[in-house]
């Protein structure tokens, strides 16, 4: 079951002209990611990458934001996450106004890399995007091959 998270775009979260600043939101999304990553691997975990984070649409003032985290794919001690983030109106309709895809690796006490279960999709959906996320994955550790040591290590 995907992790949900829900926030009010309030003065505090928007700029001058009532739009929800972009690195507000990007804190939302990690904060969902980071509760889903923890849940499944019932361990402490760190962001090691964002591989991809699209904005699709502005959030105004007093506009409620829905985030649901999922896991999309697992490694030997990583996980990806996406997050879908919507405008919910008072009608109950909603639109999306981001996605991203965050990296966490599952990490003990000390912060050390600790295993994590193997993501088994369980519908055609979980299947094709676990699918995706196995495409996303190779094309990480290509940009790692290529950029060297400093790149990112999910």
């Amino acid at each position: 079951m995907p992790t949900r998270h829900v926030q009010i775009a309030m003065y505090s979260n928007v700029n001058g002209v009532g739009r929800l600043f972009g690195g507000r939101l990007m804190e939302w999304v990690d904060i969902a990611g980071a509760v889903e990553a923890r849940r499944y691997a019932h361990s402490d975990v760190t962001l090691a990458a964002v591989d991809s984070l699209e904005f699709l649409a502005p959030v105004q003032l007093n506009e409620v934001v829905a985030l649901e985290a999922e896991v999309t794919w697992t490694g030997r001690t990583s996980m990806e996450i996406r997050v879908d983030s919507y405008v919910e109106r008072l009608d109950g309709s909603r639109h999306q106004v981001n996605r991203a895809y965050l990296i966490y690796v599952a990490v003990d006490p000390d912060g050390r890399p600790v295993s994590v279960r193997p993501f088994e999709p369980a519908d055609g959906r979980q299947r094709a995007e676990w699918e995706e996320a196995c495409g996303r994955n190779a094309a990480r550790k290509a940009r790692r091959q290529h950029q060297g040591p400093s790149a990112d290590r999910a």
